[in-house]
């Protein structure tokens, strides 16, 4: 760490509201981070399995239902 830092242009409260509404931290295993270079495309990754879930739940669900 430095001794002292430069925050002259930094501003005051810019992720206070973020932080407010709660956080959610997931750690991911550095095999798997190697795919990811960035938040956006563990969000797709994450979408498009959610997608898939609510696919295969469909099925199962009007296969219950005798659809």
């Amino acid at each position: 760490m430095l001794e002292s830092y430069d925050f002259s242009k930094g501003v005051r409260g810019k992720y206070a509201k973020r932080y407010a509404e709660g956080t959610n931290v997931v750690l991911i295993d550095p095999d798997v981070a190697e795919f990811f270079p960035d938040h956006d495309t563990v969000n797709d990754a994450f979408r498009s399995l959610i997608g898939i879930i609510k696919k295969r739940q469909n099925r199962f669900t009007e296969q219950a239902d005798g659809r």
